[in-house]
């Protein structure tokens, strides 16, 4: 393959400029009256096209192992293809089991427990959400609690309290990502690089993420004006909807409930064992959720054109452009420069400070760039400095990847399936909009992470 020239000052500053020029068009997307697809499609165009004129990043064939070549052009093994499967592949296994009738029984399952109080059902899901995130990806979690919170909501007639419904659920997601070293990708490249143990991880992040699941749901009842139901009218007239509900009523055949119910539960389980199943680790999490959407849709086997068309393609085509740009702004040094100037935050690694202002810049670094190379690249900076393995720093960083991903709808990919849905249910809700809502539990989570942090030390 042949090398990239070196990169300059100007050239990487330049590059650093269009970056914020992409955020700032983002944050304008309602004025500019463009879908998030293309106006990340379009800088990445502008991005290749100015870097490959510059020479800046590698071209040609990839050697093999024995000689053979494979020709590949930048901008394909630029993409996270694993992430591109993981939605398109829960996407359709959730799109198929919903046609059992099991989210909807599970949901009016739920809504019974309730009692059809707004506040009980919140509370059910928001823990729900987290347990998912802990051992599924975000996504996946976001998609099937989404699902379930909708039908719920519709059928209840709290549609009005949807959207914050689905913004603190999108906003656990990141929380509930913080649970184990398998949650999240920035949690395993952080936890392998420091030697911490599947246990001791556990142990160490399970504290804060109790303490700020119920700070949310807290924050959120209040924000959104989510309240228990009071007058006995109220509670009479709920529990009679409720009791009106049959959850047997959505399942047309009993034979596809139950499978659909076996297929979620073999699912989750083996998003949750991905890393530890032989053969299965090697293919990853992508492999494991298109295959689970295949067998769904062998069900309705020449009847699947309605569930390709249902694909979110404006989801999918911006992820595969902001993976572009990020690797064009890796290449130009972007990257790096943010990881100098963090190296420069962190000092010594002695003193409490520095692992505050890292903590504090790798939030808002994460909440518009991917946290996974952001992580990687920290991980880097630490392990070449000889920071030991029970240092707080590499928590810093851990915390910050995960929750700073709250501050805006791009941060994270189970934040942008929140407003997706949100956008599939009519609840248009802006790049600004988003950051609006969104900032007062972001900051909260982070102030109760750099409080978690000052014990750790």
């Amino acid at each position: 393959m042949e090398h990239a020239l070196p990169v300059s000052a100007g050239v990487t500053l330049m590059f650093g400029g269009l970056l914020a020029a992409m955020i700032l068009a983002l944050a304008m997307e309602e004025k500019l009256h463009a879908r998030k697809s293309i106006i990340v499609g379009t800088f990445a165009v502008f991005c290749l096209l100015l870097a490959s004129s510059l020479g800046i990043i590698p071209f040609g064939d990839i050697i093999l192992p024995g000689g053979h070549k494979l020709h590949m052009p930048v901008y394909i093994e630029a993409v996270d293809w694993e992430v591109i499967a993981i939605i398109i592949g829960s996407s359709l296994f959730v799109d198929v089991t919903s046609r059992s009738g099991l989210f909807s029984w599970i949901a009016i399952k739920l809504t019974r427990m309730s009692a059809g109080d707004p506040l009980k059902l919140l509370w059910y899901y928001g823990l729900m959400t987290v347990l998912f995130s802990a051992v599924l990806n975000n996504v996946t979690a976001m998609i099937i609690v989404g699902s379930l919170t909708a039908v719920s909501l519709d059928k209840l007639g709290h549609t009005g309290k949807l959207l914050g419904f689905l913004l603190i659920e999108g906003l656990l997601t990141n929380v509930g990502g913080l649970l184990t070293l398998i949650s999240s990708v920035p949690n395993i490249i952080v936890g392998n690089t420091a030697g911490i143990s599947f246990t001791r991880f556990f142990l160490q992040a399970s504290p804060y993420v109790a303490v700020a699941t119920v700070a949310t749901l807290l924050l959120g009842a209040r924000i959104f004006a989510i309240h228990p139901l009071r007058l006995a009218r109220e509670k009479d007239e709920a529990a009679e909807l409720v009791r009106s509900f049959d959850e047997n009523d959505s399942i047309q055949s009993r034979s596809f409930f139950l499978f659909a119910a076996v297929m979620l539960v073999v699912f989750i389980g083996m998003i949750a064992t991905t890393s530890i199943t032989p053969v299965i680790r090697d293919l990853g999490l992508g492999f494991v959720a298109m295959s689970f959407a295949i067998i769904a849709l062998i069900r309705f086997k020449h009847e699947v054109d309605p569930f390709y068309r249902a694909i979110d393609w404006d989801l999918i085509l911006f992820f595969i452009f902001l993976f572009v740009i990020i690797n064009v702004m890796e290449h130009a040094g972007v990257l790096a420069l943010i990881g100098q100037g963090l190296a420069l935050i962190i000092g010594d690694g002695q003193g409490k400070g520095g692992g505050i202002l890292l903590l504090l810049a790798s939030s808002i670094f994460s909440s518009v760039t991917d946290n996974i190379p952001l992580s990687a690249m920290l991980a880097k900076i630490l392990a070449g400095q000889g920071i030991a393995g029970d240092s707080p720093l590499w928590w810093s960083v851990i915390f910050g990847a995960n929750l700073g991903g709250n501050i805006t709808p791009i941060g994270s990919a189970s934040t942008l399936v929140a407003v997706t849905i949100m956008h599939k249910h009519g609840l248009g809700l802006s790049f600004a909009g988003f950051v609006k809502k969104a900032l007062p539990f972001a900051l909260m989570q982070i102030g109760l992470a750099v409080g978690y942090l000052l014990l750790l030390h």
